[in-house]
Parts: C-alpha cells; structure tokens; sequence
C-alpha cells in the first residue's frame, strides 16, 4: 500500500488543478470555507475516482456504464484504496428498517434468543424445555434403586388402517408387547387380541422392562432413544406403582407437559419481523395498523357543523352529505351552530357511527375502504382520516406472540429492543446465562457488544433500536453508518465523511473523533470535510481549500499540521488563532418585555416542559443531542402556534407526523405568524433547483421571452421552462439524465443523449441574452447572476437574498436533491427574507441548527442576517449546538442534562452568562470558555 493518496490536478466544478498528497493511515480534515470546493474534492473526486475503480474491477456487465459516468476532472488520482462514503442523507424510505436492522444489533439479538434464549408457557408459566436421550436418562435414574420400569412410546391411531395391519407392522419393528388403556396386549401371535388395539383410548408401545440401577444406565440410554425414534419424539416411561408420580412424559418437541400447548423451535427467523416465520400475522411485522383517527375527522371540535367540523364532509363531491346532516340535526333539534364539544354525546355518536336511515361518517369512510379501494383517489381520501396505530394483536412489538415468549435473563426481544442504546450497553455487559449458556453465545455476545458500545459511542446512545430507520436525522443517519463501519473493522479503506459533528453537542464531539482515530489506527485513511475546531484540531494533516467560495474558491491555501494552520493567514488560521473573532453583542437585548409562554408540553421525553421566549429578541435552545429540543420546538411549540394562529396544523399526522401536548400557551396574540425552517429537503424531484423554488426562474424566462429572437421563434416563458412539454426535451422529460437500473449495484443516473444533459430542445438553446443561452445561466453561481443580470432589480434582490446567508457560491440550476439539509435550510431562509423585505410583520421564525455547513465566517454572516430579522419587529428562536452562536443569544433554553429518557427537563433558562455558571449544565460548561473574551453589557 502507498504512503500518499496523490491528486494531481484536480479541476472539478471549482478547483482550479489542486495537487495533494494526503497521508494514508491518517485522520485528515478539509475545511474552508463555505463553497470553496471541499465536497468536490473529497466527494466529487476523490470518492468519485475510487468507485470507478471498483466497477472496472466488476464484471463485463458493469464496466459498459463506466464510459456514460461522468469523469472526475482531474488528471490523476494515485494511491487511493476502496473508499466508503458516509454523508449527511438518510436514504431510508421504508418503515421496515429499524435502527436494530440499519446496525445488525437486531441480527444478533435474533441469534442470541435463539441460541440461549428460554422458551416459556405463557398458560402455565413454565419454561419448556425439549428433552434429550440423556435429560431423560438422568431423570428416570433420580428415581428408587430397584424401581421396576416400562419405557414405552405413544402410538397414534388411524381409521385408514387396520389393527392386524398395526399389529404385523409392530412385530416386523420387534415390539410385541402393547398397553392398551393400561393393560398389556401381547402380539405374539398373529391376530391376538389385535381387535383390542383399536377401541383403547391409548397405546404405549413398549420397548423395553427393567430396573432403575446405575448397571442399567447403558441400556435404559440405548431403550429411550429407541421410543425417541420410534414415537417421534415422545416418551413414556412407566413406574412400578403407577400414579401421576409413576408416569414420566418426556419430549423431543417444545411442548408444554402441564397443559399440552405447543410452541415452535426457536430460530432467529422467529424473532424477525421482516419474516413470515416471525411476523405478527395482524400486521404484518410493521408494528402498526391503519385505523379512523376521529382526531382528524373532527380536527377543530371548537367548529360547528355548519362551519365544517366533520372534515370529510367539507370536501365539493359530498354536498349531499351535508344536506342530510341538516335535516338529521332538524330531526334530533340540534343546531348546526353549536360547536362539536358542545353537542350532545348521542348526536355526536350518531354522526359517526350512524342510526337507521342514516350512514354515519365512520360507517361511509369504512364502506369506501373495503368497496372502492380500487380506485385511487378514493384510497387517497380515505387515508386523510387514518393513523398508524400499535397493533391490537402484537401492541407494536412486530412480532408473534410465540416469538415473545422466549425469555433471555428474564426479557423477550421485543422488551430488549425498547431499551435506549446506552442501556442496552449496560444490559448486555451485564449479562450472565451461566457458564454453559456463556459459552454457546460467546462470539455472539463479543460482537454485539462491540457494535452496541460503538453505536454509544457516536453519540446515539439516547435512540432505541425499534426507532424506525426512516425518522433519523441525515446526523443521525450518518453516524450510525460510522458505527458500522467501526464493526465491520475494515482495513485499507478509505473513508470519507461529511461534517460528522452536525447535530452534536461538544460533550460528544470529542467521543466521535476518538472513533474516527480508531478507524485510522486499523489503517484506513480517514478523510473528513468538517468546520468544527474542535474536530480540526484533532487532525493529523489539515488542508484548507479557499480563499473564498464559488469562483473566489477552489485554491489550495494551506496543507499541513494543525500548529502551522494556526500560524498562517488564512481565513480558517486567523479564526482558530483568535485573531479573527466572532464578537460577543456589545449590549443584548432586553428580556423583561412580552414573552410567549409554553407550559406543561408533552411528547416523547418531555414531561411537562415549561418555555418562555422573549419576543424581538434571539432565543437559542440548547441540549445534548436527544435532549428534546426538536420534540419542544417543532412538535409542540410550532404546531400549537399553527393552531392558535390559523385554525388548523400542517403536521401529516395521517402519515405518523407528532403533535405534542401542552396545558398553557400564552402571549401567541402579539405573532402575526409563525414560520418553520427546518432542513428537510426543499423538493424531491431534481427539476427543483434554487431559482425555481425562489420563483426567480420566473423572471428569467420572462427576460428571455422577451428578446427579439424569442419573438421570431413565438417562444413564450413556459418554452424555457423544463418542467412542462413545449421547450423541453422529452427524451428525459426535461430531467437531463436518464436513470439506469445496475441490477445489484446501485442504480445510476447518465446525461441524457438526446439533449447532452441540458434539458431543454436546441431551438430553444439557440436564444442567448448577452452571448448566454438559458442553459448557460443555470450553471452560473448565484456570485456570477448577480453581476450578469445587474440591471434587473427584481431578480437582483432575489439572488442577493441568496448571497446574504452564504449561498452565493450554487448554481443556479443545482438539482435540489443534491442539496445538504443546511443549504436547504439557508435557501428557505433567503426566500423568507425576500417576503419580508415587502411586507413588516411580527413573526416568529424557529430554525433548527441554520450553522450547519458553514465556516466560522459565514456564521458571522449569518448572525448578521438573524439580526435584521430582529430589528425588523420579528422574534427569532433557535435550536442549536455551535458555541458562536449560543454566545449571541439573549435568551438560553438549556434542556438535557442526558439524552432520552435522562432528557426531556429545562436545566437552565436564562441569559448565557447565568447558564454559564449552571453547573448542572453540560452547554453552561462548555459556553464559560467562549464567554472568557468579554462580557456584553445588559441591555438598559
């Protein structure tokens, strides 16, 4: 293996032919700042050129892509291993995958119960146990010296066969002695007494006399496996003296000797909820079942019935509905302007359940889902009104009741799988089988304790491994594949990871990169993209890509150690130095004024959380990661002012979107609005780019359709459009890349053939305003529009929204797919800036981490954009993790002190200078450093 990983000449997107020598064995972070080329560079080359080494390597199959994917621009990159990417995406869709199934904990799990786990009778309570040749042997010897015993076998009648016919086959296998009910039946000779096998309740076969004595062990062990065989695992030894003590039944099968119930062998596809064998039959192994929510057919009951309180009935298509609820009112003297919680419970009832004459909503939605699920926009409407629901059969366990009841160290899988990771860590350190069930499950427990303690130690100890896979965040996702890639225990790879601090608290940043260390030490090259100092200081070679973003980016401006960095003056240099700071606010702004108030707020970890937030001032939430700062934020906090403030919620709780709890809210009347900007992705199709969802693309097409040429060629704006037919090209649908299936690789999308990937026809191509035709605009950075269009005001002030919170540096036609979740995060905020230039108001904007992907810099721009937001009458609330920022707040909600169910409490509440000196606080820890540099004044 090479010492180096040696690019040379690296000229993606905005490299300008950067060569590197990146150490093998080593932990190497790439930073600069926002847009000036890392992900290119680490991703976009790096990564890029290693996996089109692993599919030259694959078979013939494979290789003929390899000319259709697009090429790194760079002239060599020598040296590299195979490489694993661990980003910021979740790509988990299905509901399926758990984070026990996304880490193979389950698998293990499964391996675990199977192996050692112990079946019990959920009749009798009585553990099963299936019998062998020597539990039996041991067994039959407890008894007396000199006990004269029968070892038989049971043998099952049938009306298909005779009893002379029983009788021949018994004497051909060399039995000739039957009890029948008790009494021997002798078949010695042919025919005898035959006839009295068949009208006995019960037939032992024997197969053996003798005498309970140590000499007799041999041949009692050779008589029972005799019966084991011969009964098909069952065993009957009889007692001289008869009674119940004088019968011994003995198994081969998991049956229940008390009461006869059978149970199947455990298997770890029994405690598999992705496998018939283990999947509750109700629901099928999703843990959940689709039922009316009344929640949702009724959402407002402060609404009366001529205000539209049954939702269903409000929709166009039933107007004859509410025209029999009328006269159904009429009938019962129930006025239609009284509000739902105020109507009788009866009528109430009828309504949904229905009487004679009358199809109540429940009934009619019912009907619809079992008659006209065939049509699809019945099937979409009737979903409106339903939630997933813990199965009544399994109560969300995913799996039969036989698989719950095998018991290891007195708990099923499914009670296991509820446990949070970090208890979970101690339950199985903890654990003791004894010495022969230890032994058994020796490399099974050795490698689920490695992955449960790694998993600890990226800092998801506080998620449950029943957690779907599907509602982590792209943090949360991204360090579980971490933890996966420390249990695989791969050598000679090269890892590339993206900003893996995002999302952690700086108590548990330092955990993370104790484990990127171990990675380097089993000899991989682990190279990071990541702005974190803390994490930059950890390096063993840093190189930092600047001296800007965009087409002010892409130069190499530093390589080497972490001391020289500190030494140099580059941006990154003079910031990690303190040369170059973020200020503390010379004054913070006053908290004694209005406040909206939260109380009592309950979901997931949050018991009864009281909140207060300050109005017109910068409030930031702060928590170690699981604390419950998003459950407070948006799931309780933002849905209870939606419905405060316009009557009704955006949360699709038909599709298991929460809305939390709370007793109290108050001083809500002083928001003309609440607006939510979160980093879920802004569109999921890659038509959406960054000017089309500022509706800025509007305005160029319109500057398009207006030139002369277009007016030759009769090309409005909708034929610069890709998104409708007309302009586009229709080969990819305007798409500009066609997707191609890779059987058991991943699918893989190539330009499009018939356009070259520029999505649009050539006649439309062909128009050009100032030398550029439209496609040429969209590859444009929102830096270079900026000058191009100057003389256009309106899309002027639209991309200078984009410039202001640091995204200067995308393009303008970027796929929004390939957006990380900060930037689609920044992209909303430049759209709601752009409103709020227009129109003043006093909302309340909440944002969830907005520093993510940013450098300490582009922070600084940032803080300066909240501010505005401030001075212009609005209140800004934040969740967040970075210091820089928390150092700016006015207010602080510290919530923690652990994770999960050690979370879900307010710590501290206060300015940042009180919970710096709240020693309960793991944030106050932290802050006290960064507050060291000075103290602002309060504000008078």
């Amino acid at each position: 293996m090479e010492e180096f990983i040696r690019v040379k000449g690296a000229s993606q997107h905005n490299l300008k032919g950067i060569d590197l020598d990146i150490p093998h064995r080593a932990l190497t972070v790439v930073t600069g700042p926002s847009g000036s080329g890392k992900s290119s560079l680490v991703f976009d080359t790096i990564f890029a050129e290693a996996q089109r080494r692993y599919v030259e390597s694959l078979s013939t199959y494979a290789k003929q892509f390899l000319e259709r994917m697009e090429r790194p621009q760079v002239e060599a990159v020598e040296g590299v291993s195979p490489a694993v990417a661990i980003q910021q995406k979740n790509p988990t869709k299905t509901s399926r995958s758990t984070v026990g199934t996304a880490t193979e904990i389950h698998d293990y799990l499964r391996l675990l119960w199977a192996r050692v786990g112990r079946t019990f009778c959920p009749t009798c309570e009585r553990e099963i146990r299936p019998d062998t040749v020597s539990s039996a042997v041991d067994r039959v010897l407890s008894l007396s010296a000199g006990t004269r015993i029968k070892v038989t076998f049971p043998l099952h009648k049938s009306d298909k066969v005779s009893a002379s016919l029983v009788a021949e086959n018994l004497r051909t296998l060399g039995f000739i002695r039957v009890l029948a009910d008790g009494e021997e039946v002798y078949l010695g000779a042919e025919g005898e007494d035959a006839a009295r096998l068949m009208s006995a309740r019960e037939l032992l076969v024997v197969v053996d006399r003798l005498q309970v004595g140590a000499a007799a062990r041999s041949r009692l062990a050779d008589s029972l496996g005799t019966a084991f065989a011969e009964g098909e695992g069952e065993v009957v030894v009889l007692a001289e003296g008869g009674g119940v003590d004088g019968r011994l039944a003995f198994t081969e099968h998991f049956r229940c000797p008390d009461c006869g119930g059978t149970f199947p062998e455990p298997v770890p596809a029994l405690f598999s909820f992705n496998n018939p064998l283990g999947a509750c039959a109700t629901c099928n192994g999703f843990g959940a079942t689709l039922e009316f929510d009344l929640g949702l057919i009724v959402p407002d009951p402060e609404r009366s019935l001529e205000e539209g309180a049954v939702d269903p009935w409000t929709k166009p298509r039933y107007e004859d509905r509410r025209f029999r609820l009328k006269q159904l009112a009429r009938k019962h003297r129930v006025s239609m302007r009284v509000p739902w919680r105020e109507l009788p419970e009866r009528f109430r009832r009828i309504v949904l359940e229905g009487e004679a004459g009358f199809e109540g909503v429940l009934q009619q939605l019912g009907r619809l889902k079992r008659e006209k699920r065939y049509k699809q926009y019945i099937r979409v409407f009737v979903r409106q009104y339903q939630t997933a629901q813990d199965c009544p059969a399994c109560k969300g366990t995913r799996l039969r009741p036989e698989a719950l009841n095998v018991k290891v160290a007195g708990r099923t899988i499914a009670e296991v799988s509820l446990l949070p990771v970090e208890e979970l860590r101690r339950w199985v350190e903890d654990l003791d089988l004894g010495e022969h069930a230890m032994a058994v499950a020796e490399t099974i427990l050795r490698e689920l304790r490695s992955r449960v303690v790694f998993l600890d130690e990226v800092g998801l100890g506080y998620l449950t491994l029943d957690r779907q896979a599907r509602t982590l965040s792209g943090g949360e996702a991204q360090r579980i594949s971490l933890a996966n890639s420390l249990g695989s225990a791969l050598v000679d790879v090269t890892y590339v990871l993206d900003e893996p601090s995002i999302g952690l608290h700086p108590r548990d940043t330092e955990r993370l990169y104790r484990l990127l260390e171990q990675l380097r030490d089993l000899g991989n090259a682990v190279l990071v993209v990541e702005h974190d100092p803390a994490a930059i200081e950890r390096a063993d070679h840093v190189i930092e890509l600047g001296p800007a973003s965009g087409e002010h980016g892409g130069e190499l401006v530093y390589e080497g150690s972490y001391e020289g960095l500190l030494a140099s003056e580059t941006l990154t240099g003079t910031y990690l130095s303190g040369r170059e700071q973020i200020p503390l606010p010379e004054r913070r702004r006053p908290v004694e004024g209005p406040h909206l108030s939260l109380e009592g707020a309950r979901l997931h970890n949050l018991a009864g959380v009281d909140a207060h937030i300050p109005l017109g001032a910068l409030s930031v939430v702060t928590g170690v990661s699981g604390s419950g700062k998003s459950t407070l934020v948006h799931d309780v906090l933002y849905r209870a002012l939606e419905r405060r403030l316009s009557g009704q919620t955006s949360a699709k709780q038909h599709l298991g979107e929460r809305v939390g709890h709370f007793e109290r809210l108050r001083g809500s009347g002083a928001l003309s609005g609440a607006v939510l900007i979160d980093q879920s992705p802004i569109g999921r199709p890659p038509r959406s780019n960054p000017v089309t969802y500022l509706k800025a693309y509007a305005e160029i097409r319109r500057i398009f359709a207006e030139l002369p040429e277009s007016r030759r060629r009769k090309l409005g704006p909708s034929h610069f459009s890709f998104n409708v037919a007309g302009g586009r090209c229709e080969e990819c649908q305007g798409a500009g890349q066609i997707e191609v299936e890779m059987l058991f690789l991943a699918d893989v999308f190539v330009p499009c053939d018939s356009c070259g990937g520029k999505r649009l026809k050539p006649e439309v191509l062909e128009v050009r305003y100032r030398g550029r035709n439209i496609d040429d605009v969209l590859a444009m950075t929102v830096d270079e529009a900026l000058k191009f269009f100057i003389k256009e005001d309106k899309l002027g002030e639209m991309l200078w929204q984009l410039q202001r919170v640091g995204l200067g540096y995308l393009r303008l036609g970027q796929p929004a797919t390939t957006l990380s979740g900060g930037e689609a995060q920044r992209l909303k905020l430049a759209r709601e800036l752009a409103g709020a230039t227009r129109k003043a108001g006093h909302k309340l904007y909440l944002l969830d981490e907005p520093t993510t992907g940013l450098h300490l810099h582009d922070v600084r721009k940032l803080l300066d954009v909240l501010n505005q937001l401030i001075e212009a009458g609005n209140t800004v609330l934040v969740i967040e993790h970075n210091l820089e920022v928390i150092k700016q707040a006015d207010w602080i909600v510290d919530l923690g002190p652990g994770a999960g169910i050690h979370g879900g409490r307010v710590v501290a509440e206060g300015r940042p200078e009180a919970v710096a000196k709240n020693a309960a606080s793991h944030t106050g820890r932290f802050l006290r450093e960064v507050l060291q540099h000075g103290q602002p004044q309060p504000a008078a």
